[in-house]
């Protein structure tokens, strides 16, 4: 009797769970709790590492010049001037995204176009070169940060040591590989993004006293007319570079994971940018007309007497891993594009050289010149879009991008 009122409470033909069953039922539960949060963990982990690479490249060295020449440039309107590359940026990175989803399964097919694939062989090309004129651009900037701060910095030692660390980098690549070095990168991004914060906070408490006090002092207008604005904010479009090397990642992540990385590090980049140009926008003053390539050493000086410590060593190490980077990329590509007749290991010796020979110029013009090589390359990845896209307002809106972009690869000029 009992085991049948048991039956009927439970439902026909069921018995009531024993102890030994709701505790296993319980482990289960709790088990696929527990999976679905590793996943969630290993899932938010994935972004922030395909985040990582592309935000690392573009704070490479952007932080670090563009103060001076934004100042050298339009003076109070930095911000406004901040705001107009970042937008640039955002545009052609939304061609980058187009690229990964559309060009790629068409290259990875072998469907594409004669004329497709050789915009986009030229465009790899490009890249390589771009790499290269990136790679002497961050030694430029670590010996002028370094030596600077020593007070011994003349053009002519801030070349050679550009020259001695470079081809350190180039025989150290060719004969036992760069991949023990790789590991900075890492380190680099976290060093640079709490360099930034300590930046930020100490403009805003400098530009706070300021303003309390009624002492703000804003940098004057430079007189420059529209076309040398338009040409030296133009060369300055390296600062925003390192989104398209989302584009490269195909090998660690899914397309879509490749898109968001390179949406969320622009976003994150531009609004740590506008941020970061308004706070020192207060201090431009002290920078007066010359446009110097370690200017930001005055600034922090005059936010924090402590503060160009930090400034130095995370120059140098933000420096050297990005110039690390860029050769393993270049060679990575020049590997891929010779399909194996270079190697890695040799090109780096050949991208090292072109760095060598570019030393010799000063950080500024280094600058215009690399931001010439990557507008031409983002220049191509337009062409590439216009001809996979059969959308005509798409095409058209490629098109003015392309332009404005072609205009940069010719046009130019560096600050000062």
């Amino acid at each position: 009797m009992t085991n049948l009122q048991s039956g009927d409470r439970d439902g026909p033909g069921t018995a009531a769970p024993t102890a030994p069953a709701r505790k296993i039922a319980s482990d289960a539960t709790t088990a696929t709790e527990s999976s679905s949060t590793e996943a969630h963990l290993h899932t938010r982990k994935l972004l922030r590492h395909a985040r990582a690479t592309p935000l690392a490249s573009i704070f490479g060295s952007g932080f670090l010049v563009i103060v001076p020449i934004l100042n050298g440039a339009v003076g109070p309107y930095a911000v406004l001037a901040m705001a107009v590359v970042c937008a640039l940026a955002y545009a052609t990175g939304s061609v980058i995204r187009f690229n990964i989803r559309n060009a790629e399964p068409v290259l990875e097919s072998g469907d594409a176009s004669a004329r497709v694939g050789r915009y986009e062989r030229t465009a790899n090309l490009a890249l390589v070169l771009a790499y290269a004129i990136s790679v002497c651009l961050y030694i430029h900037i670590l010996a002028a940060f370094l030596l600077g701060a020593l007070g011994v910095n003349t053009p002519r030692r801030e070349n050679l040591l550009t020259v001695v660390i470079v081809a350190g980098i180039g025989l150290l690549g060719r004969f036992r590989g760069l991949d023990m070095l790789l590991v900075l990168e890492r380190w680099a991004l976290r060093v640079t993004g709490l360099l930034v914060l300590l930046l930020v906070g100490a403009f805003i408490l400098f530009d706070w006293k300021a303003f309390a006090t009624h002492t703000v002092v804003w940098p004057v207008v430079p007189k420059q007319d529209l076309w040398t604005v338009l040409t030296v904010v133009g060369g300055t479009l390296i600062v925003v570079q390192g989104f398209e090397t989302s584009r490269y990642l195909g090998g660690e992540y899914d397309r879509e994971m490749r898109v968001w990385s390179c949406r969320s590090s622009q976003i994150v980049s531009t609004i740590v940018y506008l941020i970061f140009v308004a706070a020192a926008t207060p201090l431009m003053h002290f920078l007066g007309n010359q446009v110097e390539d370690n200017g930001l050493l005055i600034l922090a000086a005059k936010a924090a007497v402590w503060l160009p410590i930090p400034l130095v060593a995370a120059a140098v190490l933000s420096q050297f891993s990005a110039a690390v980077a860029d050769v393993v990329a270049a060679g990575g590509n020049v590997d891929e594009s010779t399909q194996g007749r270079v190697d890695d290991q040799q090109a780096y010796v050949w991208v090292c050289g072109v760095a060598v020979i570019l030393a010799f110029a000063s950080t500024l013009t280094i600058l215009s010149f690399a931001s010439r090589a990557f507008a031409f390359y983002y220049f191509l990845q337009c062409l590439v879009a216009i001809c996979v896209t059969r959308n005509t307002l798409q095409k058209a809106a490629i098109g003015v991008l392309a332009a404005i972009l072609l205009f940069i690869t010719l046009f130019a000029v560096p600050a000062g």
